[in-house]
Formats: C-alpha cells, structure tokens, sequence
C-alpha cells in the first residue's frame, strides 16, 4: 500500500496531474507537513522509549548477569545474535524462542520492578508509623554511618618517617620548693580554665566563663572545631595532665571534622590547629593528631590558588574558595599572615614526604626576596592578584610581628642550616633598628609603627614578644652583636613591664603611647583592655632563659597573681576591659590562646631548662613546640623523599 509519506518530498517522481496551479503547491505542502509529522512521531516515540528504559529498568551495574547490549535494553525481543551490534536492527522481527525468551526475561524484570515498588512502598509506611524524633534518630544514624565512611577515606595511611630526637618532654621539676609551689600554682590555673571549658563549652572554640556557654569567633567561621582542645593539648600534656590530654584526644579523634562549609582564618587555622595537633603529635607519639593534621592542611592548600601563591586571608574548608579581609588595605593579604605558615608546613612535608607544604612556602619567601623594600622595610599588606604592596604601613607588633619570628624560626628549626633565613631576618631587624626602634625621653626602649613615612610613637602589646625574638636570635647575629641583641631584648621587656606595672590591675593595656610626658600608657579607651594575652610574659621567658636573671620570673609571679586575683571567675578566666580601673567589666572571653600560650610560658619560666630544651624545640607563634630537624640547607633532605 503507497501512502502519501512514502512519496519523495520534492515532488519529483509525481505524474503530471492537471490540478490546476494553485492546488498543486498546496498538496506538495500537504505531503511534507504529514510526512514530516508522522516522522516527529517516530523520532520521539523512539527517544521516550530510550530515556523511559534508562530511567525505569534495574541499573544493570547491580545485575551483572544480565550482560545486555544497547539493544537488548531498548527493545528485547531484538536477538542480537543475527543483528549485531548495528541500531539499524531495530527494524528487524523477532523469531521463534529467542522472542518467547526475551519476552520470559522481559517478564521477570517487570515483576521484580513491581516487587521492588511494592517493598518501598511497605517502608514508607512503616516510617511513618514512626515519631518524629524517631525518623531523626534514624537520619541522622545514616549520616553518622557517612561521615565514618569518609573518615575512613581521607585517613589514608602516611608513610613512616623517623622522629627527630626528642629531648626534655617530661621533665623540668624545679628543686627550689618556692619555685615548684608557683609552678603548681600555674598548674592549677590550667586545671580550672580547662574544666570549666569542659563542663560549660566543650567542642565549642571558646568559652564564656561568665554566661557560662560556648563562644566563637568568625576567625573559626561558623563551625564548633574545638580550638581550646587543639590549642591546650600540649600545656596539659608537658603539666603531666594526661587524664584531660586523654579525653582531648578522643574529642579530636571522634569530633574533629574539616570537612564543612566553614570559612576561616588561614593564619589562625594554621597557628592554632595544625600547629597544635603537630605539637601533641611530637610529644605523644598519637598518630592520630598527624593524620588530623595533615587533613587540614589539605583543606587549606586551596587559599594559595592565587594569581602570585600568596594566599587568601580566608578559605572555605568545603568550597575551597578564598577571599581577603575586607578592611585590609584594597584586598590585600597580610604579611604576619601569609609570612607565618614556614614552621608548620615544612613539618607537614617532613612528616608526609609531599613537597607541596614546603613548595608553597618557599615560593612566598622567593617572591618576598624579588621585592623592592621601602627604606628595607617589609610592608604589612600585600595584594595577592598583582604582586604589589598595599599602603606602606609597617609594624612588628600586629599586621607584621609574626612574619620576622619566622624567619628567625625557620634558621633554627633547620639546625641553623637555613642561611637563607637567616639573612632575610638579619637584614629586616637592622632595618628596624634604624628606622622603628627608639628611646623615649624618659629612657624606655620601645618600637613604633612605620605609617606612610612617618614614625607613631605607639607600641602594642602584641609587639613585646620582639624582646624574646632578639635575645632569641642574638646567637648567630651579624658582626657579633649577640650581646648587642640580648641587651635590646631586655631594654624591650623592661619597657613592657612599665606597661604593666603603671596600670591600677598590674596588667598591660592593649597599646601604649610614649607622647610627651606620657609613657608606656594607654591613652584612647578602647586601647586599655587585657585579653588574657602572653607577649610580655613569652619574653620573660626567653629572657629568663638566656640570663636567668632572677627579675624575670619576679615579673612572671607579678603578672600571674594579678591575672588571678583579676581575670579569675568561678566559670573560668576571663579579659577585662580597663586595665586602669579599680572595679573593671569582664569581656566574658577565656580565649583559646590563653591556655596555649600564656599559662604555658609562664609554667615554663617557673620551670628547669631541661623541659623543652631551646636547643631541641622551637615554639610557633602559638607557643606550640616543634622539633629542631636536621636538614641539609632548606631542601628538607633529612627526609627520604627529598633525597
């Protein structure tokens, strides 16, 4: 039978009829829509038969004795035996008992989708027979069952590597019985700040020992990471307070998760976490403060993804995408920050044998050394997109104060094989020297802030950990200067003693001017507030142990009874808001740092040398130590990897 579509649409092959010359264009218009009409059908008829297929028959990955070819799938019956592998096949019957067994295999599949439908369908009742908070339970056991899965995925085992020699990590009792009573005093501090995180903040990043509830920080984002266990882990650990170091670490090895959509602090997440879980790594051996440790740094690897390698302020653990601070100077990253991740990335590559933490940092410190410095100055902004600096501010207390402690660190963590360090900190302290340190006309020494070629007469507290740093690095210093150093060390902790010791509370205020007749004071408001911080106790400590001077841990016991009979609450520690009152207001803030640092270093000065012995351990900025390695310059060859 010859039907309309079958004829050829150009009308070619029609005999000549005489229709009359306007019916004829209309006819040949007929034929093609109706051919073209009927061939839409098809086509789409053959496209619901194939997506209807692949969305409603069994995932044949799950039914590996179905060997089905795509045929096979889309029509059955079709025995591909005698059509092959050909789509053109579709057209062709099936015959005889390859039809009635495709239909039999057609059958089962259909009755199995039914019993699956009917199976599901069964569930769903027996859910909703359920309580709510049933349903909840159930959900979140399934999510639970996830998270382990990729715990379990990400905790690929690393590859062994011999531990430095690690000296004085369980010692250091002092013999004088007034010395150990202060020491266990500090100890005892550490025991209340740490069980009243426990009972009222626990998982949470810190405490409010007033309200008496968890606090956080957007330096965390806005997750619940457990700062205080990673930043108190190795104070509980080097006291002997193994019982609160245990259940610090099965919080971690349970709770601490970094895969979520949390923005942090590159810098903070660096100094405190990774630093931290580092730190109590070294000390206990617990592997599973490496592996965490090595988690997180996966995470943070993304914020270098920038035009130069210097990297975001801030990163998503989850996206992975960064961005900077919107205060800093026209989108610029921060020197104290990008300049402070040396320490603890070299130890990542040690400990991992990938060079991708070492490489990152060492790129950063090759383009610092490319740059034009104003005046030698290192400024504290840095556009991360073009590679130029921001506003010519320059500060060794906050913005910049870090990034020198590096480099100074990264020469002696190498065993002083760092050369390269070396240099970049002896050349950025005598610019300093020259052109930010100064003599008040009451005779302190102090550093100022370097903005827009004009010298402020103002330091912070964050700036009195310099005097450590000097006498710190006065060993090794240029032209024989050491005594030179040491002695700048000790003139800068003297002047933030000053800073404490004229306020009402024995506490130093956040900054401190030296105009006029006023010095080492804090003049605006909002400069006179005691955060719990440990810079001037931290160079007491260094000074104390490079001098023993006996003054040094007089000052130390000054400032720990004022922090206690002050900042002790019956929740906790907490910062106070005006250090030249009588009566202060609490910040209601026991800090993270304030159990990392500041009752470390002070439990230290009231210590032996032999515990943490500077020879042996280098401390990071969050006064977490770690381990001298012996390495060839800075190609990290005491690692097999790097050989």
């Amino acid at each position: 039978m010859t039907t309309p579509a079958l004829l050829p649409l150009s009308g070619r092959r029609l005999p000549p009829l005489n229709l009359g010359t306007s019916s004829f264009p209309h006819h040949r218009a007929t034929l093609r829509l109706s051919e073209k009409f009927i061939l839409l059908l098809i086509l789409s008829a053959f496209i619901t038969l194939c997506f209807g297929a692949f969305f409603f028959l069994p995932d044949s990955s799950k039914h590996k004795r179905f060997d089905l070819g795509l045929e096979d799938v889309l029509i059955p019956h079709v025995d591909t035996s005698k059509v092959g592998k050909n789509l053109g096949g579709f057209l062709i019957h099936g015959q005889g008992h390859d039809e009635h067994r495709h239909r039999e295999e057609e059958e089962r599949l259909r009755n199995k989708i039914r019993a699956d439908h009917e199976k599901a369908l069964e569930e769903a009742k027996e859910k909703l027979k359920k309580s709510r908070d049933e349903i909840q339970a159930e959900i979140q056991t399934e999510k639970n069952k996830v998270v382990q899965e990729l715990k379990k995925k990400d905790s690929k085992p690393l590859p062994p590597v011999p531990l430095p020699n690690l000296i004085g990590i369980n010692s250091g009792e002092p013999a004088d019985p007034d010395i150990r009573e202060k020491r266990n005093k500090i100890k005892e501090m550490m025991k209340h700040a740490w069980d009243n995180y426990r009972q009222y903040g626990w998982g949470h990043n810190e405490l409010k020992p007033i309200a008496r509830k968890g606090h956080s920080t957007n330096i965390f984002g806005n997750s619940q990471m457990g700062a205080t266990i990673v930043d108190a882990l190795d104070t509980l650990y080097i006291m002997g307070l193994h019982d609160e170091f245990r259940e610090g670490q099965e919080w971690i090895d349970k709770n601490l998760d970094f895969s979520v959509n949390s923005e942090v602090s590159v810098f903070e997440v660096n100094i405190r976490f990774i630093g931290g879980l580092l730190a109590a790594y070294y000390l206990s051996g617990q592997e599973v403060f490496k592996i965490k440790a090595v988690q997180l740094a996966g995470k943070l690897l993304p914020a270098f993804n920038t035009p130069t390698g210097i990297p975001w302020a801030m990163v998503n653990l989850k996206s992975g995408v960064g961005r900077n601070w919107g205060w800093a100077s026209a989108g610029s990253s921060i020197l104290a920050e990008f300049g402070t991740l040396h320490m603890e990335f070299v130890h990542l590559s040690y400990l991992t044998g990938d060079p991708v933490y070492y490489n990152k940092v060492m790129h950063i410190r090759k383009l610092l050394q490319k740059m034009d410095r104003p005046n030698g100055l290192y400024p504290n902004y840095l556009n991360p997109r073009t590679g130029r600096w921001g506003q010519h501010h320059t500060s060794v207390g906050g913005l910049g104060d870090s990034f020198y402690e590096y480099l100074l660190k990264a020469w002696l963590m190498s065993d002083k094989m760092d050369t390269e360090a070396r240099k970049m900190y002896d050349d950025a302290i005598e610019a300093i020297e020259k052109h930010l340190i100064r003599k008040s006309n009451g005779g302190l020494t102090f550093i100022g802030e370097w903005k827009n070629g004009h010298l402020e007469r103002k330091m912070g507290h964050l700036t009195c950990f310099a005097g450590g740093m000097f006498a710190l690095g006065a060993d090794g210093s240029r032209d024989d200067k050491a005594g030179h150093y040491l002695q700048l060390g000790a003139e800068i902790a003297h002047t933030c003693h000053e800073s404490y010791d004229r306020t009402t509370l024995k506490l130093g205020p956040e900054a401190f001017k030296f105009d006029g007749g006023v010095e080492a004071v804090a003049v605006r408001q909002n400069e006179k507030y005691y955060i719990l911080r440990p810079e001037v106790i931290e160079t007491y400590w260094y000074m104390w142990r490079f001098t023993h001077d006996p003054k040094y841990r007089q000052w130390g016991w000054e400032a720990t009874q004022a922090i206690d009979k002050y900042c002790r609450v019956s929740g906790g520690f907490s910062g106070v808001k005006d250090v030249y009152s009588s009566s202060p207001t609490y910040d209601d803030v026991q800090q993270s740092f304030f159990l990392a640092e500041t009752l470390k270093y002070l439990y230290l000065l009231f210590s032996n040398d032999d515990l943490l012995p500077l020879d042996n351990w280098v401390f990071n900025t969050e006064a977490h130590p770690l381990p001298v390695l012996h390495l060839a310059n800075t190609t990290l060859s005491g690692n097999p990897a790097y050989r």
